[in-house]
């Protein structure tokens, strides 16, 4: 018995103590990752960690100074029995029957401050909680004060209620004593569905081999050494296995002992939480990459986006409408004012598409910016098919070209954001379109000096026309012909009106080059507003989306980062 507890004494030293510091910083750490993944992942694959920040918050926030022990184990394995030994009282039911234990009994030791909170939270009913707790109990007892030890039903149970109460309450406790027997320590059921589960909590693990009263002690020696074989198959090498027995003090003594020295540490809790963390943040790393990722979007990406996007919004054919109206509002602006009322009568292209581009629509288009009158839907040509068809591949460019890089989840997501506002698109698009300054709000001033021009030859030739037929008056009233006078061998009032007529043709015909040129320029920097008016659209509808799951993701690669150990 001397060299069974000199092991179990071996097994138990650690130097390394939890630190509750770091400890909450990795719990924060995993809050910090479930707020930035949150909508973007799937909610199944991120059950285990809410759950992990839930149980710790609420397992912190309880008193630390009791140390939470459950006894597992299957039926007939005798756990009843230990627990009735190490409490000294019959608490728990012992039978033969299945199932034996059918709820959970707890015993405490020590001071009930607490502990009371803690078994509410565990769930252990009230008509099933024992104290350890009097004058009489001796200073053998006074170790094991902040012991809340339980009885769990047998995980081997025909009642599946009883299984489910297993599981939910080995996730809540703080250290977990498998009591085994002789003829079951190797059950397959045990191994494969819960000691293999418990590969990251072997610090709170402790594997008890009861009714070794049964076995000779080479028996127990060679039981005790294939246990632990399939222990370290299970990835539990240096867990604690311990020979007990039921029936007397010694055969519970290096099991006391181990509890002893855990409810004296108080690192039980910790490092079950800290176990738990471990395997939360191990399932969670396949849900992000190794290496970090640009939130940019590459320049041929986002001018394939803006193009589609502009073909749909009816860019060209506003451009187009916009020279058009250039050379409509010029020619009538230059040409002779005479011959200015037909043209006139000629619907303005931009107006067509109600973008006169006048002084008074960029008044109201600054009106509607700030909130005030709506901006009023443009006459642009409807998208094609085509535009349409072209606008999902360059979103869907813009998606794989973003996501590429991700782990499929995170392209997924991804991919998502970038649709996830193109049923406001179109709408966006046309406002950008209708508030864009597509024509001059002004007339130039070489409209206004070719117009002066114009007015002067043409008041000159009305002048020459006026003079010359007053002097037809004169003749036809048999009066004296007035004496024009002359300029070369044509008179001036001839002059006057030959001139006025020509000079404004000639001015028209000179200005034609210019009035085009101008045209075009217009129509470029029109296309150009418009374009830079389209990306605005295409950032806050498709871009500052992807760009948000790109940041969330990065943020939940540093936060997972600082979660790990």
């Amino acid at each position: 018995m001397t060299e069974m507890l000199g092991k179990v004494h071996d097994d138990l030293r650690s130097d390394r103590r939890a630190d509750v510091d770091r400890l909450v910083e990795r719990l924060s750490a995993v809050q910090r990752f479930l707020a930035a993944v949150d909508g973007h992942l799937p909610d199944d694959q991120l059950v285990a960690a809410h759950t992990l920040v839930e149980r710790a918050g609420a397992r912190l926030s309880l008193s630390r100074y009791h140390t939470v022990v459950a006894l597992a184990g299957a039926t007939g394995s005798g756990k009843s029995s230990l627990f009735n030994s190490l409490a000294r009282f019959e608490m728990s039911p012992v039978g033969v029957r299945r199932p034996t234990t059918g709820v959970t009994h707890a015993c405490v030791w020590g001071p009930l401050d607490g502990a009371m909170q803690l078994l509410d939270w565990v769930g252990v009913l009230p008509r099933h909680r024992f104290v350890r707790e009097s004058p009489l109990d001796g200073a053998d007892e006074a170790a094991l004060h902040g012991l809340v030890l339980l009885d769990l039903p047998d995980f081997d149970s025909v009642e599946r209620s009883h299984r489910l109460e297993v599981d939910r309450l080995l996730g809540l406790v703080d250290l977990v004593v498998w009591v085994v027997d002789p003829q079951k320590y190797a059950d397959r059921v045990l191994h494969r569905s819960y000691l293999r589960e418990f590969h990251r909590h072997r610090d709170v693990t402790v594997v008890a081999l009861n009714q070794a009263d049964r076995l000779s002690s080479a028996e127990v020696s060679r039981v005790v050494d294939d246990l632990r074989r399939l222990l370290d198959a299970d990835d539990l090498a240096g867990v604690p296995v311990l020979a007990t027995s039921a029936l007397t003090d010694a055969g519970t003594a290096p099991l006391r002992e181990i509890l002893e020295r855990t409810v004296g540490e108080r690192q039980a809790a910790l490092h079950r939480l800290a176990g738990d963390l471990d395997a939360v943040v191990e399932g969670l790393t396949g849900l992000v990459g190794s290496d970090p990722v640009s939130d940019d979007v590459d320049r041929p990406t986002m001018r394939r986006l803006i193009d589609a996007l502009a073909a749909a919004a009816g860019v060209p054919a506003v451009a187009e409408a916009t020279e058009q109206a250039y050379r409509h509002r010029a020619v009538a602006a230059t040409s002779w004012p005479l011959a200015r009322a037909w043209r006139r009568l000629r619907p303005d292209p931009l107006r067509r598409l109600h973008l006169a581009g006048s002084d008074g629509d960029a008044g109201r288009r600054h009106e509607d910016e700030d909130g005030r009158p709506p901006v009023p839907a443009t006459s642009a040509p409807e998208p094609t098919a085509a535009h349409l068809a072209a606008v999902g591949l360059a979103v869907r460019a813009v998606a794989e070209r973003a996501g590429s890089a991700l782990p499929a989840t995170w392209s997924a997501a991804v991919s998502a954001a970038a649709r996830s506002r193109l049923a406001d698109l179109p709408d966006a698009l046309d406002r950008a379109v209708a508030v864009t300054d597509t024509g001059p709000t002004r007339r130039p001033t070489w409209w206004r000096a070719v117009n002066a021009v114009q007015w002067l030859v043409t008041v000159a030739a009305l002048v020459g026309l006026g003079w010359l037929l007053f002097g037809s008056v004169v003749r036809a009233l048999g009066f004296p012909p007035l004496e024009y006078p002359s300029l070369g061998i044509a008179s001036l009032p001839t002059v006057l009106l030959l001139g006025g007529l020509l000079l404004g043709v000639l001015v028209g015909l000179l200005v034609k080059p210019v009035i085009g040129w101008a045209a075009r320029r217009a129509r470029w920097r029109a296309e150009g507003r418009m374009h830079d008016a389209v990306a605005e659209a295409a950032q806050g509808y498709v871009i500052v989306p992807v760009r948000a799951v790109l940041r969330a993701y990065a943020e939940a690669r540093s936060a997972l980062a600082a979660a790990s150990r």
